[in-house]
C-alpha cells in the first residue's frame, strides 16, 4: 500500500485566484501536508487570492507563467522540475494538463490531469486539438464528478484512465446555524458575472416571485464579471434596484453570508461540482438547483432541496415559492443537507482517495 508520507508531489495551477477549483487545491494541499507528503505548486499566475494561504501551510509557490507564450512556459516548468523532481506532477485545471503532460514525458515523470468543471465544456472551450488531448493525453486525470467522467468517456476518454475526487469542504468553517422566523426571506446567488451562471434568470425569477410570495424577498448576488453592467441594467428594469436586489462584489469571507441567508439559488448552464453549493449545504441552507453536471450528485431532490430541470423554468419559481412560504420545509432541509454533507464531503476523506490515485498512476 502506497504511503502519502514523503510522497513528493508538484502541483500545476492556471491559476490562484478566487475559484473554486483553487480552494479545492487549497484542501488537497492541506490534507496531503498533514499526511506528510512534500510539496510545491507551480503557478502561471503571481500574487493572487490563495498563493499566500499556500505559502502559509509552508508550501513552495514558484510563478513559471505569468509573461511569454507557451513553449517558454513549458521551459519554466521543465527547469523547475528538473532541480525538484517530483514523484507526481498534478494538474489541478483541465487547461494545465498539456503542460503536465509535456513536462512528465520531458522528465520521466508520472503525471495526473484534471477536469474541474463537467468535461463538456472544458474540451469545446479549449478548441478542438487542445481540447482532444488534453482529455486523452494524461495518463489518470482525477475527475470531481461522476456526470463528468460519463461525459469525458462519451468523448472519447478511457474509462480505466478515470478516477474520482470528488469536491469537499471545511465543515469546521461552513457548518450549521440555525436561523430565527423572519418576515423577509433572503436569496443567495454566488458566483462570477459570465453568460455560463444565467444570472438573468436568477433575476427574472426573482421579480416574478415578488409578485407571488405571501412574504418580502431580498437577493444578493455575491460575485463579479464582465455582465455584470448588463445584470444591473435588467435589475433596474424590472423594478429590483435598489431595494429588492443587491449586487455585492467578491468577498473573502463567505461564512457570515450564508448564515445571514436562508435559500441558495444555482442556475448555471453548466458546472462540475459547485463549492457554492456544499457551502450552503453545510451551512443548513436549502438549495434550488437546475439539474446540471454533478449537482444531482449532492442534492438529494425533496431531501435536501430542489433540483429542476434545466428548460423548466417555472418549476424553478414554484420550487422557490414552494420553500419561501414555508420556514419549516427551509429548516428541515438545511438540517439534512448540512447533515448530507458533513458525512460525505469532509475534507477527511482525501487521503484515502487521493493514495488510491497515485497508486495507480505510479504502478
Amino acid at each position: 500500500m502506497l504511503k502519502l508520507e514523503n510522497l513528493k508531489i508538484c502541483f500545476i495551477a492556471g491559476t490562484l485566484g478566487q475559484g473554486g477549483a483553487e480552494r479545492q487545491l487549497y484542501y488537497i494541499l492541506r490534507a496531503l501536508r498533514q499526511s506528510g507528503a512534500s510539496l510545491r505548486v507551480l503557478s502561471l499566475t503571481r500574487g493572487e487570492f490563495w498563493e499566500q494561504k499556500i505559502r502559509e501551510l509552508g508550501i513552495q509557490v514558484t510563478c513559471v507563467g505569468q509573461r511569454g507564450s507557451r513553449l517558454l512556459r513549458l521551459s519554466r516548468i521543465v527547469a523547475a522540475l528538473r532541480e525538484q523532481p517530483p514523484d507526481v506532477l498534478q494538474s489541478q485545471h483541465f487547461y494545465t494538463n498539456l503542460y503536465a503532460v509535456a513536462a512528465a514525458r520531458a522528465l520521466g515523470l508520472r503525471e495526473v490531469g484534471a477536469i474541474r468543471c463537467d468535461g463538456t465544456s472544458e474540451v469545446r472551450d479549449n478548441g478542438v486539438l487542445a481540447g482532444y488531448l488534453s482529455l486523452r493525453a494524461p495518463r489518470v486525470i482525477a475527475v470531481n464528478s461522476r456526470a463528468a467522467i460519463r461525459n469525458a468517456i462519451k468523448l472519447g476518454a478511457q474509462a480505466r484512465r478515470l478516477c474520482l475526487l470528488p469536491n469537499v469542504v471545511d465543515v469546521d468553517q461552513f457548518k450549521f446555524v440555525s436561523r430565527r422566523e423572519r418576515d423577509t426571506i433572503r436569496l443567495l446567488a454566488v458566483g462570477r458575472l459570465v453568460e455560463q451562471k444565467k444570472l438573468d434568470l436568477f433575476l427574472n425569477t426573482v421579480a416574478s416571485l415578488r409578485q407571488r410570495s405571501r412574504k418580502a424577498i431580498r437577493a444578493s448576488i455575491f460575485g463579479d464579471g464582465p455582465y455584470r453592467p448588463q445584470l444591473e441594467r435588467q435589475a433596474n428594469e424590472l423594478g429590483l434596484l435598489p431595494d429588492v436586489v443587491e449586487f455585492r462584489g467578491i468577498v473573502p469571507d463567505m461564512v457570515p453570508i450564508y448564515n445571514e441567508s436562508d435559500i441558495l439559488v444555482l442556475t448555471s448552464d453548466w458546472e462540475g461540482t459547485p463549492n457554492v453549493v456544499l457551502e450552503a449545504m453545510a451551512s443548513g441552507l436549502a438549495v434550488v438547483a437546475r439539474r446540471i453536471g454533478g449537482v444531482p450528485e449532492i442534492i438529494r431532490h425533496g431531501q435536501t432541496g430542489f433540483l429542476v430541470d434545466p428548460t423548466d423554468e417555472v418549476a424553478l419559481a414554484n420550487s422557490l415559492l414552494t420553500l419561501v412560504n414555508d420556514s419549516t420545509l427551509r429548516t428541515k432541509m438545511g438540517q439534512r443537507a448540512a447533515e448530507h454533507v458533513s458525512a460525505n464531503y469532509s475534507p477527511r476523506q482525501l487521503p484515502s482517495l487521493l493514495t488510491e490515485i497515485y497508486s495507480g498512476v505510479l504502478s
